[in-house]
């Protein structure tokens, strides 16, 4: 059976029409007599949506319990057993209720496709598993629904739905999204114009990348190699030189007179694959790539043209920006420069020189300087140079015999011998030197032709040419390995300061990784972490990986650096010196604690993810206080009805149930009043406006909160009692809560007492059950009991409301007595203790 076709519609944000549009596409294909049915619809409340499923056959959604509650999803087996052509399934990242047959719907989907039947479905580009960091570092949402990309990419089709922001915000002030009370939050957090924006750049991109995925794979398909400039693709290249800022802005602005085009910068390292330009430099010069929107990238060749040619074929570049020669004509005549080269083997792509300060205005001859020392290049140069250059100068002297006398001739001999000695060192040099005196021998001293001497002066000269030029040559030697010790320890000192540059700016490991692999020209490196776990057999993962076919295993590796017991660097390319694997071995310690830190960012994230849930524990909680409040005043309204009905003759027994069912529905009531208290106050959703409160004026108010009853409250409080720097609603709740919580435990006979008292510049109010006790005196230190009731939710309330008052409660119990003091700062400081008196 043929596979069945899969049609995404994708949206950057949730309401930009994508079940619309998957709707409204089942309805064409159905009037054209497709056999289309809806699997899975999910209209959120939204009447245009649901009236748009309106005439389409609606598989009816199997029901399933969970914790107790009842949910339905799609029912996989009607949709199979029905066999349409077309199945309209929505939210493709949906994760199914534990108990159906897959996990997710994307792997029913899955099912469908592979019985033959065609799927339209639906998907927020924030659910892509790719993404989700991405998305969540813009809107601080961590979605919990992910989707797997290869299954999105392996879509036969995907079709952008977009909206601009400006109207999706619209949108969702009219309701035509969320319901009224999801606006005013939508609006300011997750639907700000910003992530919308945001959100919709991510999604066009990465369609564009589908796009352009499925065009190479045509162009592999069909055998296309010709450059097909349908995105321009600039490419500047860096030297590392000062100039590089000019060519970027220039490379810039010709990008930007062409919408969509794309800005990459390339640094080509020679040889070894250390840089030897200022770091400070090319990271001046990366920053200024990014900021225009541009990517850098690094790559390693022997020759910088060919290195330059072959990333630009790679990336399918169109148009290349150099800047003009740094070298003069001579040097140019003796050898075509970078950008005459590139115009040669450029082809198709079009070649910028671009003008700078840098650019060489004279006829300047620069010796060659032994950057890199006496490598293995430059040794087998310096032989063939000395095997070439003394035949040749020997001949041109020889023309000039009539000319010259012998030192004359030495001395030049002697200028080959010392550049002999700077590009190969001493070996070179020694074989130059005696080559030089057996050639002048033979050639310019009596008698000609021969070895043999006649005159004890040449002799001399020999002999002093020969010393001379072997402490020539080896000085030179000496110098040029000096030099290239030191300049190797400079590169690579800046190459690991790169390295650790990149990591305080945050990148990622691929992008560190990916970043030694160009440092040292290698073709594929992985860092490998073991499962400390797994024994004998070690098992390993790749944290990341760069290149071509990165190795999974250590022994796969061509090079391998340990960084500790359970991480390796492991990286495929040609063989490195000792040189290059010390300074690896360094890249992989910075690699480690790059890992190490990503695991300590890791554990934040758990954190955030903890206090996302402790949100969303508060938000039901308050959403269940309201869903419980109107309930409970409905109960108590019933029940006093109904005593009131009762009045006139009720049964003893019945009016004690009625008196208690009223008396535990209006305790609920309570209890729900101070949840959503203590919930909004731990959401920062509870006003506070502090000021001098009169103490007498919200004690009157507590005990009217109170409620009638037969409550009896005894009062000590001073005669001059100061005001408190409290807020009069949130101080008189809280006094309502200790005394209704004293009244509870108190005897009927005994009435709790609420003593009030200014000590150091605060007001002491203490609540203590109607119990006699011999404890400590007002003021002394009080201790939190370990008890459930200092814990219980009214005291908590009023712990709660004191604290964010700068305020504190502290409750003590001795024997069967417990009391609560809440201390407030008095707005008089330092009064004294006064009087109480007895009310």
């Amino acid at each position: 059976m043929a596979r069945g076709r899969l049609r995404i519609y994708l949206g950057a944000a949730p309401g930009v029409g994508k079940t619309y549009t998957m709707l409204a596409e089942g309805q064409r294909l159905r009037s054209r007599g497709a056999d289309v049915v809806v699997g899975f619809v999910e209209p959120h409340g939204r009447r245009p949506t649901a009236a748009m499923a309106d005439g389409l056959e609606t598989i009816a959604r199997r029901t399933l319990s969970h914790r107790g509650a009842l949910f339905t999803e799609m029912d996989l087996d009607a949709v199979l057993a029905r066999s349409p052509q077309v199945a309209l399934v929505d939210e493709l990242a949906h994760s199914n209720v534990p108990g159906a047959r897959n996990a997710k719907r994307w792997q029913d989907v899955e099912e469908l496709l592979a019985a033959g039947i065609d799927v339209v479905t639906t998907l927020n580009v924030q659910h892509l598993e790719s993404l989700n960091d991405v998305v969540r570092q813009i809107t601080g949402v961590t979605q919990r629904e992910t989707l797997p990309e290869e299954v999105a990419r392996r879509a036969d089709q995907i079709e952008l739905v977009d909206l601009p922001p400006e109207v999706l915000r619209r949108r969702m002030v009219h309701g035509d999204i969320y319901p009224p009370d999801r606006i005013e939050s939508a609006l300011t957090h997750y639907f700000r114009v910003g992530n919308l924006t945001a959100l919709r750049e991510i999604a066009l991109l990465w369609l564009a990348d589908r796009v352009e995925e499925g065009l190479q794979r045509y162009r592999a398909e069909h055998g296309i190699v010709a450059l097909w400039e349908i995105r321009e693709r600039i490419l500047v290249s860096l030297s590392g030189g000062p100039e590089g800022e000019t060519l970027i802005r220039r490379a810039a602005r010709i990008s930007a007179r062409t919408p969509g085009t794309e800005l990459l910068a390339l640094h080509v390292v020679l040889e070894d694959g250390l840089t030897g330009v200022d770091p400070a430099v090319l990271d001046t010069q990366r920053t200024l790539v990014e900021s225009l929107g541009g990517s850098y990238h690094q790559t390693t060749g022997e020759d910088i043209v060919d290195a330059l040619l072959q990333f630009a074929e790679a990336e399918n570049v169109t148009q290349i920006v150099l800047g003009a020669s740094r070298h003069g004509r001579l040097a140019s005549l003796l050898r075509a420069g970078v950008g005459e080269r590139t115009i040669k083997g450029s082809g198709p792509i079009d070649v910028h020189i671009v003008t700078h300060e840098e650019a060489a205005g004279s006829v300047v001859v620069r010796l060659p300087h032994p950057i890199r020392g006496t490598g293995p290049r430059r040794y087998w140069a310096a032989w063939v140079g000395a095997v070439m250059l003394l035949p040749v100068l020997t001949l041109l002297l020889t023309v000039l015999r009539g000319h010259l006398d012998l030192s004359s001739d030495l001395v030049i001999y002697l200028l080959v011998v010392v550049v002999v000695a700077l590009v190969g060192g001493l070996h070179p040099a020694l074989f130059a030197a005696v080559a030089a005196a057996l050639l002048a021998d033979y050639y310019f001293t009596a008698p000609v032709h021969s070895l043999a001497i006649e005159r004890p002066d040449e002799i001399t000269a020999l002999v002093v040419f020969i010393a001379t030029a072997a402490l020539v040559g080896t000085a030179a030697g000496t110098a040029a390995q000096r030099t290239y010790q030191a300049v190797r320890a400079t590169s690579e000192a800046r190459a690991l300061s790169r390295l650790a540059a990149a990591m305080m700016r945050g990148q990622d490991l691929t992008a560190l990784v990916e970043q030694i692999r160009e440092n040292f020209g290698l073709s594929a490196i992985s860092l490998l972490e073991r499962d400390p776990e797994s024994s004998p057999v070690p098992r390993w993962y790749v944290v990341a990986s760069a290149g071509e076919r990165p190795p999974e295993k250590p022994y796969e590796a061509d090079v391998e650096s340990p960084v500790d017991d359970n991480l390796t660097l492991a990286a495929r390319g040609s063989g490195l010196s000792t040189e290059d694997q010390r300074v690896l071995a360094a890249c992989a310690a910075e690699l480690g604690l790059a890992h190490a830190r990503g695991r300590i960012a890791g554990r934040s994230g758990g954190t955030d993810t903890f206090a996302d849930a402790e949100r969303t524990r508060a938000s039901l909680l308050l959403a269940a206080g309201r869903d419980l409040r109107a309930p409970l005043h409905t109960a108590e309204a019933a029940l006093v009805r109904l005593r009131r009905r009762r009045a006139d003759a009720p049964a003893p027994e019945e009016a004690q149930l009625l008196d208690a069912a009223r008396a535990a529905v209006h305790r609920a009531a309570q209890l729900v009043t101070d949840l959503d208290d203590v919930s909004r106050l731990h959401a920062g959703a509870l006003d506070l406006y502090l000021r001098p409160v009169d103490l007498n004026e919200v004690l009157g108010a507590a005990l009217d909160d109170l409620g009638p009853g037969g409550h009896s409250i005894v009062l000590h409080l001073p005669e001059q009692l100061p005001d408190v720097i409290a807020d009069a609603a949130l101080l008189t709740r809280a006094l309502t809560a200790l005394g209704a919580d004293a009244l509870r435990h108190s005897p009927p006979d005994r009435p709790p007492v609420f003593t009030a008292e200014v000590q150091a510049g605060r007001v002491k109010i203490r609540v203590e059950d109607g119990v006699p006790v011999r404890g400590p005196e007002l003021g002394a230190a009080a201790s939190r009991a370990p008890g459930s009731r200092a814990d219980s939710l009214a005291l908590r309330l009023s712990r709660d409301l004191a604290e964010a008052m700068d305020g504190t409660l502290e409750t003590t119990t001795e024997g069967p007595a417990f009391s609560a003091m809440l201390t407030l700062p008095s707005s008089a400081p330092g009064g004294s203790a006064t009087s109480g008196r007895a009310g």
